[in-house]
C-alpha cells in the first residue's frame, strides 16, 4: 500500500513515538536521533524529564515524516536496549481527540531535507524567477499618501521548483519583510534587506513544495503528483508577467502571511 507524504508538518498520532525508560546522559537527543533515523527521516527528536510522580529519568518524543517508518521503528525498538543498559519501552503516541486542523507547511530547510531524502540531491532543483523590492502592495498606505511603509523593507519572490525525472514544475510566490528602524544606519539597512530577501525566498520555496505530493510505494520507490489544491492567481502567469508581479492588483498581503519558523536557515540566494 502506498503512503502519500505532503510537505507539511507531520500530524496525527501514527507519526509520533513515545520512548520510555531513558537514563540521563550527555547527548541524549543525539543518541535517539542516531537510533531511530535508520528507519526513515525524522521531523523532530525531543527528550524531556519525567514528571515528578514518574520518578527520575527521561522520556523521548520522536516524530517521523512517515507513519509507516514510525510503525517499523516501534516494532523493532520496543523492548531493546539500543544505546543504554536497560531495555526501552517504545509505543505509538495515543490518538488525540479534538478538531483536526490542516497541518502547517514545512519550513524551507525541512522541505529541502525531505526532498533530498526521497528524491535525491540531484532529483530536484530550484531557481528564482524574480526577487523584487516592493513599496507596498495594491492599496497599501494609499490613505497616508506614502509610497513605502516606513521602518520596513519588503521583497517579493517568485520561485520555481523542478523535478526533472518526474516532469513536474511547481511555483511559489511569497513576501518577506524585515524591520529597518529609521533607515539611517547603512549596516542596519543591509542586514534588514538580507533578512527580507531570505524570508521571501524561503517562503516561496516552501510554497512551491506545498503543491507536490510524494507517493512512497512499499518497495521504496517514489512517485510524484502535482496537486495545486489552492491554485494561486500567479500560477498561469508567464515569467515576464511574474517579473512585473508588483503591478498585479489582485495580490494582497494576506496571501503571504506564512510562519517564519526556520526560514532563515542556511539558504543561499544563489542556489538554483
Amino acid at each position: 500500500m502506498a503512503e502519500v507524504l505532503e510537505f507539511r508538518v507531520p500530524a496525527g498520532s501514527a507519526h509520533t513515538l513515545l520512548v520510555w525508560g531513558l537514563e540521563p546522559q550527555a547527548g541524549l537527543e543525539h543518541s535517539l536521533f542516531s537510533a531511530f533515523s535508520r528507519f526513515g527521516p525524522l521531523y523532530s527528536v525531543r527528550a524531556r524529564g519525567n514528571a515528578a510522580v514518574a520518578g527520575p529519568g527521561y522520556y523521548g518524543v520522536i516524530k517521523f515524516y512517515s507513519a509507516r517508518d514510525a510503525s517499523r521503528a516501534q516494532r523493532a525498538c520496543n523492548g531493546q536496549r539500543l544505546f543504554q543498559k536497560r531495555p526501552l519501552k517504545v509505543c505509538v503516541c495515543p490518538k488525540q481527540k479534538g478538531v483536526q486542523h490542516q497541518a502547517p507547511a514545512l519550513s524551507s530547510n525541512k522541505c529541502q531535507e525531505l526532498a533530498n531524502h526521497y528524491l535525491g540531491f540531484n532529483g530536484w532543483s530550484s531557481r528564482i524567477i524574480t526577487l523584487q523590492k516592493v513599496c507596498g502592495l495594491a492599496g497599501e498606505n494609499e490613505e497616508q499618501g506614502q509610497s513605502c511603509q516606513q521602518g520596513w523593507v519588503k521583497f517579493l519572490c517568485a520561485l520555481e521548483v523542478t523535478l526533472p525525472q518526474h516532469g513536474v514544475r511547481s511555483r511559489g510566490v511569497a513576501l518577506g519583510q524585515a524591520a529597518v528602524g529609521d533607515g539611517q544606519d547603512p549596516l542596519e539597512l543591509i542586514t534588514a534587506t538580507r533578512r527580507a530577501q531570505k524570508l521571501a525566498v524561503g517562503k516561496a520555496l516552501s510554497g512551491a513544495f506545498q503543491k507536490i505530493l510524494l507517493v512512497v510505494l512499499e518497495n521504496g520507490k517514489v512517485a510524484v503528483e502535482y496537486n495545486p489544491c489552492q491554485e494561486e492567481p500567479t500560477d498561469p502567469l508567464t515569467e515576464e508577467e511574474l517579473k512585473g508581479l508588483v503591478q498585479v492588483s489582485e495580490l494582497s498581503s494576506e496571501q503571504f502571511e506564512l510562519e517564519e519558523e526556520e526560514v532563515l536557515s542556511d539558504l543561499s540566494l544563489d542556489d538554483e
